[in-house]
C-alpha cells in the first residue's frame, strides 16, 4: 500500500515541473523505452496469444479514477441462490509479454509503474498498457477471468480460474459509481458491489484485517498559487478494494494448496510500534481506549477529519516490513499470512503496474504444472520487488516534499499553529509536526530542549525549496 498518494490538479508551474524532473534524473528513472521494446510492444499488440474461452457476452464494467487508461480489472457481480457469483477479469499481460524478450526484460528492469504528480513512468509501454492490453470498454481483449462464488455471509465456496475473452461495456469512476449506488439507479452488477462489499468488511472484522482508509493528498493550482486538500475515499473505494483483496486470498489458497507459489506477507508489528501510534493518537486528540483494539480504532475513524486522516497516515508505518515470499513444492516459508489482511494474500490483480502479478496469474492458471519460465524467475522475485517498492518509496517521499515545498516556498518565516505527532527517540528535539492549516506534516528541528510529544506548538518556517525537495520548521 502507497503510505500517501498525491496528485496535482492543474498544470504544474516551471519550477516545480523542473524540481520533479530533476528527482527523476537523480533517481535514474528512465525517460522511454528503447526502441526494441517499442518494436516488440508494436507487434503484440497487433496479434496477442488468444485464449480459447469467449466471455464476451458477460457485461463487465471497470471502477478507477476518472483519468486513468491503465485498466487492471474488470468486474461483473450477480446473486446466485442465497450468495453472490464475483466474476473479476484481470489484465492478461502475459498473452502480450514474450518470456526472454526486450519486454520482458525492459519489465524485470521497472518493477513497478512509478506515479509522479505530473506524470507517471509505466511498466510497460503505454501502446499495451494503456491500450491493447488494458480492459478499456467496448474493445475485447485477453484475460485472467476469476470466477469466485461466495454463500450468503460472503464466505468463498468456490474458485474457478482461466483465460478468456472478455469486453467491458462501462468504465466508472468511483464518485459515479458511489453515487449510482446511493440514488438506488444502480443496475444490479454495480449495485451488487454494496452488498458483497460490506459483507467482505464483516467478514474482515470478524478475522481481525484492517483497511487503511488513507487520504490522498490533491494540491489544486489555482492562479499561480497552491491550495492543499485531502481526498477522503469514498466507501465505493472500500467495496472495490475488498473484491481484489477477495481475489488475491483466493489466489494465495491455491497456490498453498498445490505448494508453489509467490505471497505477500507482513508479519504482526511488534509491541513497539503500536505502543508508539498510542502517543501518535494522544498527540491528535483521538480517543483510544486501552481496551480497544488497534483494528476497532481503525475502524471507527473518519478520514474525512484532518487529525484522524494524520493519523491513519502514521498508521501506514506498521506496513514497513511488508515483503514478498515464494516457495516451491510444498516447503512453505515461516510467515505465510499478510498480518493487515489477516490471512494469507497475494498480488495477482494488477499486472499492468506490478512485475509479480503475471507470475501470479501463471501460478493460478496452472498450479500443478506452472510454465518453466515461471520457476524459473520465481527465487529472483522477492529481491526484484523489494528493490522496486523501495524506488517507488523514494519517489512517494521525495514527491511530497517537493510539492509541498512548492505550495510554502513564498511563506519562509511565517508562523504557523500545529501539534507534534513524532518525536525522535535518538534525539528527541527533533521530530515531526502536523499542522493545523494547511494539511502539512514536516520536519521539525532546530530546538535545544526536547519537543513536547502531543501538545500544540507554534513554529516557523525556516525551510521551503522545491528545488531541495526540503520543507523545515523550528519552534518558535
Amino acid at each position: 500500500m502507497p503510505s500517501r498518494r498525491i496528485r496535482v490538479t492543474g498544470t504544474p508551474e516551471a519550477p516545480l515541473r523542473a524540481a520533479l524532473s530533476a528527482l527523476r534524473t537523480e533517481l535514474g528513472v528512465p525517460e522511454s523505452f528503447p526502441p526494441e521494446v517499442l518494436a516488440e510492444a508494436e507487434r503484440a499488440a497487433k496479434a496477442p496469444a488468444p485464449p480459447a474461452e469467449d466471455a464476451t457476452d458477460i457485461p463487465f464494467f471497470t471502477i478507477d479514477p476518472p483519468t486513468s487508461m491503465d485498466l487492471d480489472q474488470a468486474m461483473h457481480l450477480s446473486r446466485r441462490g442465497s450468495g453472490f457469483r464475483v466474476r473479476y477479469a484481470i489484465a492478461d499481460v502475459a498473452a502480450f509479454v514474450v518470456p526472454g524478450g526486450a519486454l520482458d526484460a525492459e519489465a524485470h528492469r521497472r518493477v513497478t509503474t512509478l506515479y509522479f504528480p505530473d506524470e507517471k513512468t509505466p511498466l510497460h509501454p503505454p501502446l499495451l498498457s494503456e491500450g491493447a492490453a488494458s480492459l478499456l470498454p467496448d474493445v475485447t481483449r485477453p484475460a485472467v477471468l476469476w470466477t469466485i462464488d461466495l454463500d450468503a455471509d460472503g464466505r468463498t465456496s468456490a474458485v474457478d480460474v482461466r483465460r478468456a475473452l472478455v469486453r467491458s461495456r462501462a468504465k466508472l469512476d468511483y464518485a459515479t459509481a458511489q453515487r449510482r449506488i446511493d440514488t438506488g439507479t444502480a443496475e444490479e452488477p454495480l449495485a451488487l458491489l454494496k452488498d458483497i462489499g460490506e459483507a467482505r468488511e464483516r467478514l474482515e472484522v470478524e478475522r481481525g484485517g484492517i483497511s487503511l482508509n488513507v487520504p490522498e493528498q490533491e494540491i489544486v493550482e489555482r492562479d499561480h498559487t497552491y491550495e492543499l486538500a485531502y481526498r477522503a475515499p469514498l466507501p465505493a473505494d472500500g467495496w472495490n478494494a475488498q473484491i481484489s483483496l477477495l481475489t488475491g486470498m483466493a489466489a494465495a489458497d491455491l497456490m498453498l494448496t498445490h505448494g508453489t507459489g509467490v505471497l505477500r506477507t507482513l508479519p504482526t508489528a511488534p509491541d513497539g510500534a503500536v505502543g508508539r501510534l498510542h502517543r501518535t493518537a494522544h498527540a491528535l486528540h483521538i480517543d483510544w481506549p486501552h481496551h480497544m483494539s488497534y483494528a476497532e480504532l481503525i475502524r471507527s475513524l473518519d478520514p474525512h477529519l484532518p487529525h484522524h486522516a494524520a493519523f491513519l497516515q502514521e498508521c501506514t508505518t506498521l506496513l514497513r516490513g511488508a515483503g514478498y515470499a515464494v516457495f516451491r513444492d510444498g516447503n512453505l516459508p515461516p510467515v505465510t499470512t499478510h498480518a493487515a489482511v489477516a490471512a494469507p494474500y497475494t498480488h495477482c490483480t494488477a499486472p499492468l503496474r506490478r512485475l509479480v502479478d503475471r507470475y501470479a496469474s501463471e501460478l493460478c492458471l496452472a498450479p500443478g504444472n506452472p510454465p518453466a519460465w515461471v520457476l524459473a524467475g520465481l527465487d529472483a522475485l522477492p529481491k526484484q520487488m523489494a528493490d522496486g517498492n523501495r524506488l517507488a518509496g523514494t519517489v512517494e517521499r521525495e514527491c511530497v516534499d517537493i510539492v509541498e515545498a512548492a505550495l510554502l516556498k513564498d511563506r519562509v518565516g511565517d508562523l504557523f499553529d500545529g501539534y507534534v505527532v513524532d518525536v525522535e527517540e535518538r534525539q528527541p528535539t527533533a521530530g515531526k509536526v502536523q499542522l493545523d492549516t494547511p494539511a502539512v506534516v514536516a520536519r521539525l528541528e532546530g530546538g535545544t530542549t526536547p519537543l513536547p510529544l502531543g501538545e500544540r506548538l507554534r513554529v516557523r518556517l525556516t525551510q521551503a525549496d522545491p528545488g531541495t525537495s526540503k520543507v523545515r520548521f523550528a519552534p518558535a
